[in-house]
């Protein structure tokens, strides 16, 4: 998975046009990549765009998330969005994690 291209693409979708957060956003989009390889066990496919597209929104979440001020009462970032959890149980069940 490319990560020049998912940064870039977050920073799209957030609207960020200037360097000053590309290595928050490029740890940020890394943890995401690895932690779908080897948590979840899917395997990526950089070509795939349904694949990129997904970790910049999961990412961008992420970002948005801990940045944000709306908090559970126990201070913890938001759950993640019905839309994220539907693609990443497709995602695993078409992707086919635990090895095909």
């Amino acid at each position: 998975m490319d990560t020049v291209s998912a940064v870039s693409l977050v920073k799209e979708r957030l609207g960020i046009r200037t360097n000053v957060r590309d290595s928050y956003l490029t740890a940020i989009v890394e943890g995401v990549i690895k932690e779908l390889e080897d948590e979840k066990g899917l395997v990526l496919d950089g070509a795939n765009s349904y694949h990129l597209l997904f970790v910049c929104d999961y990412a961008t979440w992420r970002y948005q998330s801990v940045s944000s001020t709306q908090t559970t009462s126990a201070s913890r970032p938001l759950p993640m969005p019905r839309h994220l959890q539907y693609r990443l149980h497709n995602l695993m069940i078409h992707s086919g994690s635990g090895g095909a």
